[in-house]
């Protein structure tokens, strides 16, 4: 019975609440979840977002992508601090029809297979690689190397996903014949080893 209810109220949520967006199948959204793009928000197959995290920016995000709890993506330049003569707090701010300063058509790219970890952020205009982490209470303020772990504030690359190149072509052979969805030209990258 509670997942059943847990399935009825993640398609409530995906096709009635966020019918404006994009969002694809086993789409699971824990409590108090908020979205919110100006322009595009479209998410992958199965996505998970979990409690109290938001998105207030515009992105793409692909399959197989696990947000844990507290996570946020949001825009560098939702108000705009350099209106001269207004406190920010009265300036104009992106969510107005009007609104005409930066941060119009920044967009996050979050690709397949990324794990963002525990009230980590990310700022608008950055793309996180396939089958990279963001480690929990990281801000990201840069592109992410695919399969990479990144941490900090602001994040910085820490290593690689796999230890070896070996793994990460074993990884990708096998994910690439289990999961129809992953891109085949998924790009390796070169290991630290």
């Amino acid at each position: 019975m509670v997942k059943l209810i847990k399935k009825l109220r993640n398609l409530y949520l995906a096709q009635v609440k966020w019918r404006n967006y994009t969002i694809g199948k086993n789409f699971h959204a824990g409590a108090r979840v908020r979205l919110w793009a100006r322009n595009t928000l479209e998410i992958g197959s199965d996505f998970y977002i979990g409690r109290d995290s938001q998105i207030e920016t515009d992105c793409k995000i692909g399959d197989y992508v696990i947000f844990g709890n507290k996570v946020a993506l949001v825009g560098k330049y939702d108000h705009h601090f350099q209106q001269v003569g207004t406190p920010i707090r009265l300036a104009s701010q992106i969510r107005e029809k009007d609104y005409c300063w930066k941060g119009l058509g920044e967009i996050i790219i979050i690709e397949d297979d990324v794990w963002v970890g525990y009230g980590s952020i990310i700022l608008s205009g950055v793309k996180i690689g396939t089958g990279s982490i963001i480690a929990a209470g990281s801000v990201v303020t840069k592109n992410v190397e695919p399969f990479s772990i990144y941490a900090g504030v602001p994040a910085k690359k820490i290593r690689d996903r796999f230890d070896s190149k070996e793994d990460l072509e074993n990884h990708l052979t096998m994910i690439h014949s289990n999961y129809s969805s992953v891109p085949k030209n998924a790009k390796l990258v070169k290991s630290s080893c």
